[in-house]
């Protein structure tokens, strides 16, 4: 699979806030936003995802070389 930067920049700040709210130093209202950013960053990969998967599937009526 080749790498994805994009994907590979989100994958990183949700390791990060992970940490975070691991460390449990954060307010209950801080860790509430961490965790909401956390659900949008994972959003965000999900699509990056699709949209990699998508682009490696071959295009409908195009059947593949052998």
């Amino acid at each position: 699979m080749t790498e994805n930067p994009d994907l590979e920049g989100l994958a990183a700040e949700l390791e990060g806030a992970a940490e975070r709210l691991r460390a449990g130093d954060l307010e209950p209202g801080a860790a509430a936003e961490l965790v909401d950013e956390c659900a949008r960053l994972a959003s965000r990969a999900a699509a990056e995802l699709d949209r990699a998967a998508r682009a490696a599937e071959p295009s409908p009526g195009q059947d593949s070389l052998l």
